[in-house]
């Protein structure tokens, strides 16, 4: 099946659209929301979308079912909440995944780090910084082309995607490393006709000098979290990233809200699992271990439904193992290899083993009735 690669994410400003209407993208300032904008994000999504909302992989929040009609009405109330960027270059610049686990450090090092990439240079619109910056990396798994992690011994780290060491960097001097290290990847000839990953650039055999030379490696990296309390707060999760308006009127009225890249939202502050329904709040739910993107009909690009039979497989993917379920060869609900993928096409399902949906696959043409039935998920 053919599909459109537009080389570029959504945004607020830069909407795109989707089966179900234009997708918005908002990008809360280092991954967190006050108890009024996440609540004023819930009226906005029932005012001017059909009410539901996505948590992405880059710990985004979208808001679907916009029309051309209501985005500037949505936008102003956004921005009333201060969401919006001035314009989409400096929109498409914040592109910084936080982690929910951070300290004061941390989210000082991410004000640092937008300011310095204000004056950056031009970037591909998937080009993105993560600050992972706790003891021991915690989003592993989740892509970005410059990270900040730390060494064993606690030295803040700057790694490339693509290279498993880092260099190190003086807290003071991070932001400004990190600019430098985006420089480097322009330079090194890191971006064509506009698109360009870090990870792609480092495996053709180039490598940042001086300063930035990747020397030390990281920390061992932990385990993806779950559901759960944490000495932040409550960790709750979402099938399929995918919430309704009122769940997340509901959670703002408990606390402030840090977004994760795991489909899961912390509420700051709390001690007890909120009893909200449509909450994932127990630790090993398979819902968890299967992505899904938003499948035909709400995208267009999707050949088939995806979420009805990840559902029914999600019992069926074993304990440490992850299924995705993607609805065309873009794959992007899980960029990132999986243990099983299945990729709709008009004759069927394809299927491809510890690989993306872009990859080859090992079976093809499977029926979705016949998908339970086989030996990956028997």
């Amino acid at each position: 099946m053919s599909f459109t690669v537009k080389g570029w994410c959504p945004g607020a400003l830069r909407p795109m659209q989707s089966g179900d209407g234009l997708v918005v993208r908002v990008r809360p300032v280092a991954g967190r929301l006050t108890q009024v904008q996440a609540a004023g994000i819930a009226q906005a999504a029932r005012a001017h979308g059909n009410g539901l909302i996505d948590l992405s992989g880059r710990a985004n929040v979208q808001l679907r079912g916009v029309t051309p009609e209501s985005h500037p009405a949505l936008i102003a109330d956004l921005a009333q909440l201060g969401l919006i960027d001035p314009d989409i270059a400096t929109e498409a610049r914040r592109n910084i995944i936080v982690t929910p686990f951070a300290d004061a450090a941390t989210y000082a090092l991410a004000e640092s780090l937008q300011a310095a990439l204000a004056a950056g240079p031009e970037l591909p619109g998937k080009f993105g910084f993560l600050l992972d910056c706790g003891s021991a990396p915690v989003m592993a798994d989740t892509q970005a082309d410059i990270r900040f992690e730390r060494a064993p011994d606690g030295q803040l780290l700057l790694r490339c995607a693509g290279c498993d060491l880092g260099a190190p960097v003086t807290e003071g001097r991070a932001a400004e490393a990190a600019l430098d290290l985006a420089e480097w990847f322009v330079r090194a000839g890191g971006v064509v006709d506009g698109r360009g990953r870090m990870a792609r650039l480092i495996a053709s055999g180039v490598s940042p000098e001086g300063t930035l030379y990747p020397q030390i490696a990281p920390a061992t990296a932990l385990s993806r979290p779950e559901p759960g309390l944490t000495v932040q707060g409550a960790l709750v999760g979402f099938e399929f990233g995918q919430m309704h308006a009122e769940t997340l009127a509901a959670l703002a009225s408990l606390g402030p809200i840090r977004v994760t890249p795991w489909r899961m939202l912390l509420i700051e502050g709390l001690s007890t699992l909120p009893g909200l329904p449509d909450l994932i709040t127990e630790a090993g739910d398979p819902r968890l271990r299967v992505f899904a993107c938003t499948g035909a009909p709400g995208c267009p690009q999707a050949a088939r439904p995806t979420r009805e039979i990840a559902r029914v497989l999600a019992p069926r993917v074993a304990a440490g193992q992850t299924l995705h379920v993607s609805g065309c060869a873009k794959g992007c609900a899980w960029p990132a290899p999986a243990d099983l993928t299945l990729i709709a096409t008009l004759e069927g399902f394809d299927l491809v083993r510890d690989g993306r949906a872009s990859d080859h696959p090992a079976h093809t043409r499977i029926s979705p009735a016949a998908l339970p039935d086989l030996p990956e998920f028997s």
